[in-house]
């Protein structure tokens, strides 16, 4: 049903795009909602903010295209049987104008024009009728707005003040500011965030109010901002205004194993009869021995006995103990304790997670007509040693079949079959492995100890690879926003054991005859990653990812002072093997704008360098960059495109090119189809280039005067299946601008033309970015 349902959208797309009638369900006497316009005055407020107070606003658009209105027209609405019942379904009924919406609209444009200070605008608005279709447009005349001339403070509580006014340059609350509600909303915030910091968990905004004096001239007004006392029964039951009580923690209860539909049978307070362990100040409960060590969330803990409650370190204990592989879900909850001093006891409840998990995952490639497949499986188990360590390990194995006409020349192992076998251990320790104390950094950064192991083999027609990882780092989180990571060793060893006397042949004298000899890394490395992405799903945000790599440095160091140098022309040597010494930087930025609920728009640019020198000829084929494939351009099959304007004269068709530098650019416009399938467009822009000057591939070397002229481009479009759990994808690359030196213009379309041949399928598992 589904299949059929696919085929039928993309058999009618030319009849939606060319031949639908946008009005064809409105009825006679009312018109289709085809556009609005704010025209709005400057005045320093947030135009684009008015957009979110329109009550009525057009069908969705797909590249000015009303796709899901199409869809809906299509259908019979006197028929239910099957397509028209689902054709309504997964389309949009029209947006039939309403009048007394759009009266609506300018009431909400003009309070929200209030809120921000510009109590004399004036909104008006107007409808431009034409062929069945009508167009509001909304004017919004700002005029001048009231400022803040001064501010006053009122606390009947004068212990207040010396938290509240120390705090206030951080706030945007001062003189000579537009009167905007919104601030003045945002300034209670702020008086309630720092008190309930500093011990007054009974305190919140209701106690804040404003007195705003607005008969100065000029559009200028005075406001008084006041806090009102705690109000509370004597003994006779009098309601009477005290002084805010400020709220010690007594003791704190830490349940490793909590049983959330228990808690809900039982009732809420944890049952203190089970077995009850005193900790690091913390009385940590569990049934038998804890599941998670009690040093390990007693380290992630903020809330200490004997402190002052502190609203922030709840949710940092939240955000910490939230973070272990061995919770599933924390709940953090405060109880008054009877007595004449305002103290809490605090009840911290962690439901423990799945201990073991199994996955696996399928991904498919069809590249100039060679099909592929390959299978991840994989293992976890989130509490391996009892203190939250999560292990994960996985086995991998992917194969390419290569077509006949085009299969290697080498009558060796492995004719017209590309294999790749391979098995990965990490092991996440939630906490730092340092020779020295880290408490207190593990409770402000929340950070994280990574061990990693792989082993990769790789078989190819014209050449066997094996390569052997080992690595050590931590990472932590600076903000909710900024997360770090750093290895300060990583250990990688890639041997060829096996080349074809053709590719051997063909390496010699060459500039990549360097990337195919036994080698060794020594590496560090370095990488942050900001985002400012929100819980809340299609909020607009922008990710951008910096990596730093220094390799063999050390070592060369230390074998220039401490050893003899080596023959001439080779290489100091570690284990055998020569080491890699080399730099490499690379910056990855993505924003995701979000046009609608089903349609957003992701730009992503990348660039990145590496170079060697000393002890290396050549960076190392694993750390060099190459384009094309699924998450690249997919117009190219994966290291297919490049270096440069160079064009292997071979055309083999199990590309390796790979480069020192890269440039990419691409642009992804996703909108949902119907069900859980959704259609993309994309175009994609870059190549990769040489940076040494010994690279005998000829035009392969990076150069400014004339890097821009080999830059490919490539578009396409693609359909995803999107599930919880995972994502399949397949794209359909076509390219459009050539990087290759041609007879005529790069452009494909107006030189040779594009044919069937030209065109790259692309199976994957996830976005592409």
């Amino acid at each position: 049903m589904r299949r059929r349902s696919l085929y039928i959208i993309f058999l009618l797309v030319p009849i939606l795009m060319i031949s639908c009638n946008a009005t064809k369900y409105v009825p006679a006497d009312e018109y289709l909602m085809k556009d609005y316009k704010i025209e709005a005055g400057d005045g320093g407020f947030d135009k684009k903010a008015l957009n979110k107070y329109i009550k009525q606003k057009p069908n969705k658009k797909v590249l000015g295209w009303r796709f899901y209105l199409s869809l809906y027209n299509l259908s019979n609405p006197e028929k239910e049987k099957w397509p028209h019942g689902w054709l309504r379904r997964i389309g949009e009924s029209p947006v039939v104008y309403d009048e007394d919406l759009m009266g609506k609209s300018s009431e909400q444009l003009k309070l929200y024009m209030n809120n921000k200070g510009f109590y004399n605008s004036v909104v008006t608005d107007s409808t431009i009728y034409k062929k069945g279709k009508a167009k509001v447009i909304y004017h919004v005349n700002p005029n001048l707005p009231y400022t803040i001339k001064d501010i006053s403070y009122f606390f009947q509580d004068g212990k207040l003040s010396s938290l509240v006014l120390p705090d206030s340059g951080s706030s945007r609350f001062r003189s000579g500011e537009l009167f905007d509600v919104d601030v003045l909303m945002e300034e209670m915030g702020r008086i309630e965030k720092v008190l309930r910091d500093n011990g007054y968990y009974r305190f919140n905004k209701d106690f804040i109010y404003y007195e705003v004096d607005s008969s100065l001239r000029n559009n200028s007004v005075s406001v008084t901002l006041g806090i009102k006392n705690f109000p509370e029964r004597d003994e006779l039951g009098n309601l009477i205004q005290t002084k805010h009580p400020v709220y010690t923690i007594r003791n704190v209860y830490l349940e490793t194993d909590h049983d959330m539909m228990a808690s809900r049978r039982e009732g809420e307070v944890p049952d203190r009869q089970r077995d009850t362990l005193y900790y690091d100040s913390i009385y940590v409960i569990s049934e038998g021995k804890p599941n998670i060590r009690s040093g390990v969330v007693t380290q992630k803990n903020y809330i200490i006995p004997g402190q002052l409650f502190d609203a922030s370190d709840m949710q940092r204990t939240y955000r910490n103990l939230s973070s272990l592989s061995a919770s599933r879900m924390v709940d953090i909850r405060f109880r008054e304790v009877l007595g004449e001093t305002p103290m809490l006891d605090c009840d911290i409840r962690i439901a423990p997670a799945t201990l073991q998990s199994y996955s696996i995952k399928l991904e498919g490639t069809n590249s100039g007509g060679n099909i592929g497949a390959g299978v991840n499986l994989g293992y976890r188990h989130r509490n391996l040693f009892g203190g939250s360590e999560q292990f994960d390990i996985s086995f991998m194995g992917a194969r390419e079949s290569l077509s006949e006409s085009s299969s290697s020349t080498d009558e060796g192992v492995g004719r017209g079959l590309l294999q790749e076998y391979g098995v990965e251990a990490r092991l996440r320790i939630p906490k730092f492995l340092l020779p020295f104390k880290t408490d207190r950094f593990i409770r402000e950064y929340n950070p994280q100890t990574n061990i990693r192991l792989s082993y990769n083999y790789q078989k190819r027609p014209d050449y066997t690879r094996t390569m052997a990882n080992a690595s050590f780092g931590y990472d932590w989180r600076k903000s909710e926003r900024l997360l770090h990571r750093v290895f300060p060793l990583e250990a990688s060893l890639i041997l060829t054991p096996y080349k074809s006397e053709e590719f051997q042949d063909w390496l010699e004298g060459k500039y990549l005859y360097y990337s195919y000899e036994p080698h060794l890394i020594i590496d560090s490395r370095y990488s942050v990653n900001w985002s400012n992405k929100k819980v809340l799903k299609n909020q607009n945000f922008q990710d951008i990812r910096l990596n730093l790599e220094a390799a063999g440095n050390l070592l060369y160091a230390g074998y220039s002072l401490f050893a003899q140098d080596p023959p001439e022309g080779e290489k100091y040597q570690l284990l055998g093997v020569d080491f890699a010494q080399y730099l490499k930087a690379d910056i990855d930025g993505r924003s995701y704008s979000f046009l609608y609920e089903d349609v957003s728009i992701i730009f992503r640019g990348f660039a990145g360098v590496g170079f060697a020198y000393l002890n290396s000829n050549a960076m190392p084929f694993e750390r060099q960059y190459f384009s094309g494939g699924a998450n690249s351009i997919r117009a190219w099959q994966v290291k297919s495109l490049g270096p440069g304007s160079y064009e292997d004269p071979d055309e083999t068709t199990y590309p390796n090119q790979t480069g020192d530098v890269k440039l990419e650019a691409n642009m992804e416009y996703r909108f949902k189809l119907f069900w859980k399938l959704e259609a993309a467009l994309f175009l994609e822009t870059g190549n990769i280039w040489s940076l040494s000057k010994e690279d005998d591939r000829e035009g392969a070397g990076f150069e400014f005067r004339r890097f821009y002229k080999e830059l490919a481009v490539g578009t396409g479009a693609g359909v995803r299946a999107v599930f919880s759990f995972f994502i399949f994808r397949f794209d359909l690359g076509v390219p459009l601008r050539s990087p290759y030196a041609l007879e005529g213009s790069n452009w494909l379309p107006g030189n040779s033309g594009i044919k069937g041949r030209d065109l790259t399928y692309n199976l994957a598992i996830g976005y592409p970015f």
